[in-house]
């Protein structure tokens, strides 16, 4: 079990602990827990098995707690858990994850008003019932209506980072398995979604019944759904259902690349099998016995394919087809005149141009992230820590700013020959327009991002015009998380995205791919419109940890749904390459 699936526990519990309105210590104890498992290097799991650590070692974890933990990892349950659960509908427990409710707000709607479901709560405030409950008001039911959205969003599917981890452990635990000879994991996992529903498990086995045996005692199942001779159907604590299907080789490829999706690729897919005599399903691809009409007969004729999804689409007179790109967006043109991209993968970044440290809001020194920076086999990093507006990050000023930048002076000449860092800050966009730090200490950086955190609710003009405003601005070199969104918790704020982008092409400037599981941001489609424009990419961790420098991989996967390949984003360059991109930038138009 990962750090982040105890955090997550621990959240829970005390989320739940505050519903119920418990010792106020107590709660405080399971967050500042969660905290410190979250913030930890090395594995919980890994000092329980350590003869010379304990977890009580760790601040914020006591006897108690630790002996939690311990049974956590040992079963995958939490008796304390599965009684809160058992206290607290989950229809509530959802109500408890639209921003700005939280427990005890919750609470108070549960009490007053009997809702136990998003739908009914729902139906409250569409009855202005809300409205009436103090603490509340009209401002609060109407937000609370357009929370409700997010919130059932977030009840159904997990960040995809999250849905890798799962999908790991299942992978080793399922391949164990002696009977089990294929293995993959097919649906909108495989295709690198944002957030994933359920996870689509295929296998080639020598018998069906270990491998459904070994699935049934995967720790954190917590009910058997259904069970055939070849398929099987789980749900995991949390929600996640899991679907098991035991396949023919000779149908695997076939099984492969129907249950990956998406269901848009899939319809396109077998009419193009159709318009060549074909058809394909998740048996293999056939030649029709044509009747009198033209149409398929009901059984099918001799099989072409199926063993391997390379041969599926080679018998439609097509590449393999990435399965990232697998959602009928022009992937058929582009197969059909063999120039499929060559899409980016994680082995192609060179730097990352997003990062924060103790100075700010991250939990590692300059010194420490610049060491991981190495160990990641980065060419060159550049510190990004907030401007003064974000004083809850503890934001810098241009006296603490130009302190920073005379410490990584100091570094420079100490680090190994072909490793850079660069003097950077995320500069904030001010709420009435320009930015937080005076143009003087901006032009002393040598990277400065602009973006927004505050003021989010303005206008759709106001917005743009804010974002354009610092685009012009011949010291910025960037626009980080364009949208502002976080997925299943805050919807995008409204901007223009095509004035911006329009500004971003004629000022030179860059375009962010936030790899924050939780941001991803931009989007696959307006990563693929920069792309068409011809704006550079840059794919930043945002790391505020030295742990979260592997958040690249998911941007990588994100940019890969654009279709974007190594020359479309910029910090796929050598820092000689990158520095004249860089230059282009501070032009003045």
């Amino acid at each position: 079990m990962t750090n982040s699936q105890i955090a997550e526990t621990l959240e829970e519990i005390g989320d739940l602990l505050e519903f119920k309105g418990e010792n106020p210590f107590r709660i405080r104890a399971y967050r500042n827990a969660a905290r410190a498992i979250k913030n930890m290097a090395d594995g919980a799991a890994d000092i329980i098995g350590s003869d010379d650590r304990e977890l009580t070692d760790v601040e914020g974890i006591g006897k108690d707690l630790a002996e939690k933990i311990a049974t956590l990892i040992a079963t995958g349950q939490l008796p304390l858990l599965n009684d809160l659960r058992a206290e607290v509908p989950r229809g509530v427990r959802a109500i408890m994850r639209i921003p700005g409710v939280g427990p005890k707000k919750a609470a108070r709607l549960y009490q007053e008003l009997h809702v136990k479901t998003l739908s009914e709560l729902r139906h409250a405030c569409e009855r202005e019932k809300v409205r009436n409950i103090a603490g509340f008001g009209a401002k609060s039911e109407q937000k609370i209506l357009g929370g409700i959205r997010i919130a059932a969003s977030a009840d159904e599917r997990m960040y995809w980072a999250r849905a890798d981890e799962i999908a790991q452990r299942l992978r080793e635990h399922l391949t164990s398995v002696s009977a089990v000879k294929r293995l993959e994991i097919a649906g909108s996992y495989r295709r690198g979604k944002e957030t994933v529903g359920d996870l689509d498990i295929l296998t080639v086995a020598e018998a069906a019944a270990p491998v459904m045996d070994a699935l049934a005692d995967f720790p954190g199942v917590v009910e058997t759904i259904a069970r055939g001779e070849t398929k099987m159907s789980v749900r995991l604590e949390g929600g996640l259902q899991v679907d098991l299907r035991v396949v023919p080789a000779e149908a695997f490829g076939a099984a492969l690349q129907y249950f990956t999706g998406s269901k848009e690729h899939n319809v396109a897919f077998r009419k193009r099998a159709k318009d060549r005599g074909l058809k394909v399903n998740e048996y293999g691809v056939f030649k029709v016995k044509g009747g009198a009409d033209g149409n398929e007969a009901d059984d099918p004729g001799a099989s072409i394919a199926g063993a391997e999804e390379a041969d599926v689409y080679a018998a439609l007179d097509l590449p393999l087809i990435p399965p990232e790109l697998r959602e009928n967006r022009g992937e058929f043109s582009f197969a059909s005149q063999e120039d499929i991209p060559t899409l980016i993968e994680t082995d192609d970044i060179r730097g990352d141009l997003h990062l924060h440290t103790t100075a700010s809001d991250g939990r590692n020194s300059l010194r420490e992230m610049i060491e991981a920076a190495q160990a990641h086999g980065l060419a060159y990093i550049a510190v990004t820590d907030h401007s003064k507006r974000v004083n809850v990050a503890s934001g810098l000023d241009a006296v603490r700013l130009r302190k920073q930048w005379a410490e990584i002076d100091e570094i420079r000449p100490t680090l190994p020959e072909g490793f850079y860092v660069l003097k950077g800050v995320e500069c904030d966009i001010l709420e009435a327009g320009g930015m937080d730090l005076p143009d003087d200490v901006l032009a002393e950086a040598d990277w400065v991002i602009a973006s927004v955190h505050f003021g989010q609710n303005q206008s759709k003009e106001k917005i743009t015009q804010r974002i354009i405003g610092a685009l012009e601005n011949p010291h910025v070199a960037i626009l980080a998380h364009p949208t502002g969104r976080l997925i299943n918790r805050r919807d995008p704020y409204e901007v223009d995205l095509d004035e911006v982008m329009a500004a971003a092409k004629e000022h030179h400037k860059m375009l962010e791919l936030n790899a924050n599981p939780a941001r991803l941001d931009l989007n696959e489609i307006y990563c693929a419109a920069a792309k068409q424009r011809g704006i550079p990419v840059v794919i930043s961790t945002d790391a505020h940890s030295v742990e979260q420098y592997a958040n690249m991989r998911f941007g990588v996967i994100q940019a890969r749904r654009a279709g974007l390949t190594k020359a479309d984003v910029a910090n796929t360059k050598t820092f000689k390459q990158f520095e004249k991109t860089l230059k282009k930038t501070r032009r003045v138009v």
